[in-house]
């Protein structure tokens, strides 16, 4: 087996696994559901092709909470295209300023064609939302003869430079992860996501419940190990911490 690793940072995310009328929630992290989309995009699968999609969806999928981000809301408005009526306010959540390791174990192949294609991708990747593009590239690298639990307790800590150096004085010990179920993991000690995809045809889509364990990892590299040292950096803790904007316009 092979690990593709993807970094997913952005301004504001959004990872829903449910939505209701004019409610547009996210999950606390990337859902499996919006990875696998994000690299079937990539990929060039169109929405209709259930074929050339299942391979993607038997990927075994986890994912690692290095900056966990805030959680702001938006309020959405909309017209209609032909009629130019007014569509219902709806409200809209984000991750703000989060930054994730996913990571998905399968096929050597099937994993080469994917990490080619975040590489040089039919359409450009976003984070669970078209409002929501990555802050850098995806790409964490391949890696062969691993695991999931070995790779997201290998790679380096992907936390942004200005949350490295608010937690500097405090640093996490450990870093959550949220993975599928393993062949080791006793049935029943786990919690359940309505996020694996099943299809994503237009009107038609289609998740069925993924069990997900929770676990945590130590820390991979020690805090400020990859920072140099930085003359300004009394001031920046005096300076008052930038908020995100939330987006003035969307299209899902």
């Amino acid at each position: 087996m092979s690990v593709l690793a993807l970094r997913l940072a952005g301004p504001l995310q959004a990872w829903g696994a449910s939505s209701r009328f004019t409610r547009r929630t996210t999950e606390s992290a990337p859902t499996k559901s919006g990875v696998i989309g994000l690299l079937a995009a990539a990929a060039g699968i169109e929405r209709g092709d259930d074929a050339r999609l299942a391979p993607l969806t038997a990927l075994r999928f986890a994912v690692r909470i290095d900056q966990p981000g805030t959680r702001i809301r938006d309020f959405h408005t909309a017209h209609h295209a032909v009629t130019g009526k007014s569509m219902p306010l709806s409200e809209r959540f984000y991750l703000a300023d989060a930054v994730f390791v996913a990571a998905l174990e399968g096929d050597h192949t099937l994993l080469t064609d994917l990490h080619a294609a975040l590489r040089a991708p039919v359409y450009p990747p976003f984070l669970g939302r078209r409002s929501c593009p990555p802050a850098g590239p995806i790409d964490l690298g391949l890696y062969e003869d691993a695991s999931l639990e070995d790779t997201l307790h290998n790679l380096p800590w992907q936390a942004s430079p200005w949350y490295r150096r608010r937690l500097r004085r405090q640093p996490p010990t450990r870093l959550t992860v949220l993975r599928d179920r393993g062949p080791a993991d006793e049935p029943g000690a786990q919690d359940t996501l309505r996020d694996q995809p099943l299809s994503f045809s237009a009107g038609h889509r289609r998740h069925a419940l993924r069990p997900v364990v929770t676990t945590q990892v130590p820390l991979p590299t020690p805090p400020g190990a990859p920072l140099q040292h930085d003359p300004f950096e009394a001031l920046l803790d005096a300076a008052p911490e930038a908020t995100s904007d939330a987006p003035q316009d969307e299209s899902d």
